[in-house]
């Protein structure tokens, strides 16, 4: 592909409280619609692969034959996803820096082209969809799953909490994103030629105690220390002041008894 490529600009960024939720996906909990897809010797692109514990997974279910090659924008974050790769005692995974707005790779050379929380942070996600499908070998699959932000929902109310998902969402969309993108996927899918698309969803629910103080206990830290909070004054939509008022409500949130959160994912996986 020639000409300027649409920005990508990644909302969270990559701080601590950030990695922090990433380490908790595997795939078990984030592509379990893809797994039944997965066998041995099968080669696999891991498109924004983070920290790389979804990563590893996948490798596992590929392997030991099959090939994994996960991409990410930052090359930092590939140095942390090679180090817990390497530590999992797996070697067929390789770590590029890649634009999945434009891949290097050749036309069908990958069975599977993965991509978690992925499209909602791209500049086009139809062209990135594209690109995806394009790398596919014939009778291959593309799978995506994003979070709609619009579907979260929690109790007991708070309205720090209503503040935050504002925020949040005027933030993600002043980056060039889409932070309601699991509703989404069907169509990008669609608009990218895609002639096969099977949609489904599923959740990520917090209601334990331990649930709660890990989620309001990162989301707190984020709003505070992140991407999102450096974002929110440079561009004046919040001042520090109700950053931390915003962390209070999410470590109250987190204290209450009968605190409960959860999120819907729009998933797809496309073929054709």
């Amino acid at each position: 592909m020639t000409g300027q490529q649409p920005d990508t600009v990644y909302t969270h960024g990559h701080q601590e409280p950030v990695l922090r939720s990433h380490r908790s996906r595997t795939a078990a909990n984030s592509a379990g619609y893809l797994v039944p897809e997965l066998r041995p010797g099968q080669a696999l692109l891991d498109v924004g692969c983070g920290p790389g514990t979804i990563t590893a997974d996948l490798a596992e279910l590929v392997g030991p034959t099959g090939r994994v090659v996960a991409v990410d924008a930052s090359a930092e974050v590939l140095e942390q996803a090679a180090a817990y790769v390497a530590g999992r005692r797996l070697d067929n995974v390789v770590f590029e820096v890649a634009d999945v707005h434009g891949l290097r790779y050749a036309d069908g050379e990958f069975d599977v082209v993965h991509a978690h929380q992925v499209l909602q942070h791209v500049g086009d996600p139809v062209q990135a969809l594209r690109e995806m499908r394009r790398v596919t070998a014939e009778g291959g699959v593309v799978a995506a799953r994003d979070v709609d932000y619009a579907s979260m929902t929690w109790y007991p109310q708070a309205p720090e909490l209503d503040r935050w998902l504002a925020l949040y969402q005027r933030i993600a969309r002043s980056n060039g994103g889409e932070p309601d993108a699991g509703r989404r996927l069907l169509s990008w899918a669609r608009a990218a030629g895609f002639t096969e698309v099977a949609a489904t969803s599923s959740t990520w629910t917090y209601a334990t105690p331990e649930q709660r103080t890990w989620w309001g206990g990162l989301w707190a830290d984020r709003i505070l220390d992140s991407a999102i909070a450096e974002a929110a004054v440079a561009e004046g939509f919040a001042d520090r002041a109700e950053l931390e008022r915003i962390a209070a409500g999410w470590r109250e949130w987190a204290a209450a008894e009968d605190g409960w959160f959860a999120m819907l994912h729009g998933e797809v996986l496309a073929r054709g």
